[in-house]
């Protein structure tokens, strides 16, 4: 993001993008308990930030690992055992619509996995590099892009899957980009439910100017229809 501020402590409209995705997930009534991975340094800070919220929800700030796995490793020890299924979501996507958490969570329970994701739109080529300038590549294949998504958050999953699958992790030395690879890759299905293209990952400067966009369009209904109730 180049600033010094984590991206997820940058604000919209005077609020933290991480408060704003928190918001998104306690609005969602199937959730019981939230458990935020950060930073150690960043705990107090962020603590004190959420106590102010007053979520409806107990909400538990925690020291998270070196990685995304890593992290969402540590707040998966911390899940209370009664607990069936977790949802894990990106502290930087605050606009996923309560809908669609609700939504992949009810495919879950049916399944053990779900995710969202939204079908790729560009065409993809696979290629690989060599002997070319740094800058080139050769194109080896097109994938067909009715076979491609594009993964998001929140991802669900039976909490004894997710463990099985991240202690398999640990042992075969592998680092996944996301959950559902590496319940993938011990054999169980995933299913995807169709996501929405406003549920972006905030992770370069120009998703802050696309996020206020987003922000000030999803205010706006609201500002117009108080301007009409004021105004009759």
């Amino acid at each position: 993001m180049g600033n010094e501020t984590p991206k997820q402590f940058l604000e919209l409209d005077g609020v933290p993008i991480v408060i704003l995705s928190l918001r998104r997930i306690a609005a969602c009534s199937l959730v019981s308990e939230i458990i935020l991975a950060t930073r150690p340094e960043n705990i107090e800070r962020l603590s004190a930030r959420v106590r102010e919220e007053k979520f409806k929800q107990p909400v538990r700030v925690i020291p998270g690992g070196d990685s995304r796995q890593a992290s969402v490793n540590e707040a998966l020890k911390q899940v209370s055992p009664e607990t069936k299924f977790v949802v894990v979501h990106d502290a930087v996507r605050p606009f996923v619509a309560v809908e669609h958490i609700t939504r992949v969570i009810e495919e879950a329970l049916h399944c053990k996995a779900a995710i969202l994701a939204i079908p790729a739109m560009d065409t993809v080529k696979e290629v690989k590099r060599g002997s070319l300038p740094e800058d080139v590549a050769l194109i080896t294949a097109t994938i067909p892009r009715e076979r491609l998504v594009l993964a998001q958050t929140p991802q669900v999953f039976e909490v004894s899957l997710l463990k099985e699958a991240f202690a398999r992790a640990v042992e075969d030395g592998v680092n996944a980009s996301d959950e559902a690879g590496l319940v993938e890759r011990i054999g169980h299905n995933v299913h995807v439910v169709h996501g929405s293209e406003r549920n972006i990952k905030i992770t370069k400067p120009s998703d802050m100017d696309l996020a206020r966009f987003y922000l000030h369009a999803e205010q706006q209904p609201a500002e117009q229809k108080h301007a009409v109730q004021k105004k009759s």
